[in-house]
């Protein structure tokens, strides 16, 4: 519940702040926070993609090595 109404607070507090006809006027300065943090975000958000398609290349081949061995356990207990 808590938790909720601090929500609401921070929401009103942003709609206020960016409302340009109130008396933050903050809408400009967010304006540009937001082109500036775009490519570190960019490049955050690569980086991030990169390690997750690096640990599914890894968990692919370790699944592979380890259907290949069961099946050659299974082969091995056929003889």
């Amino acid at each position: 519940m808590l938790s909720l109404i601090a929500g609401i607070i921070f929401i009103a507090f942003t709609v206020f702040s960016l409302v340009p006809s109130w008396s933050l006027n903050w809408g400009a300065d967010v304006l540009a926070f937001l082109r500036g943090s775009l490519p570190v975000f960019a490049a955050f958000i690569g980086l991030i993609c990169l390690f997750i398609g690096a640990a599914d290349i890894k968990d692919k081949r370790e699944a592979a090595r380890e259907e290949r061995e069961a099946n050659e356990r299974e082969v091995e207990d056929k003889k």
